[in-house]
């Protein structure tokens, strides 16, 4: 099981409000564990119809996962803190990617980082 497959079993965010707009404090979810040491998620939405995912995601100082896809989803990733590498570059706060369904990469962090990931089935 990868990375992305550990934490699809486990989002549990909002769902997609029928009308209206839903709001979902981010400081009251508990930082899971994916079975990539040093990762770790807070989900914030999931609609599993659509196929769409958005999550935060910490990496611990040093944490890095060899290459890798997410078969089958647009990636959207968006740094908040910290700085977070591939193959190409190392992304800093306020720095934006946005990778390919099926894309292969590695990913890690040296100093540590904070993520929002935005995971769209295509």
């Amino acid at each position: 099981m990868g990375m992305n497959d550990k934490a699809a079993s486990i989002i549990s965010g909002i769902r997609a409000p029928v009308e209206g707009s839903m709001r979902l404090s981010a400081t009251g979810i508990e930082w899971q564990r994916t079975d990539v040491d040093g990762f770790w998620i807070k989900p914030l939405y999931e609609d599993t119809a659509l196929g769409e995912k958005t999550m935060l995601m910490k990496i611990d100082p040093g944490a890095y996962v060899p290459i890798h896809a997410h078969s089958g989803e647009l990636e959207q990733i968006y740094v908040i803190e910290g700085s977070f590498y591939d193959q190409h570059a190392t992304l800093k706060a306020g720095d934006y990617c946005c990778r390919a369904p099926d894309a292969p990469h590695l990913s890690g962090s040296e100093d540590g980082a904070i993520l929002m990931l935005i995971y769209t089935r295509r």
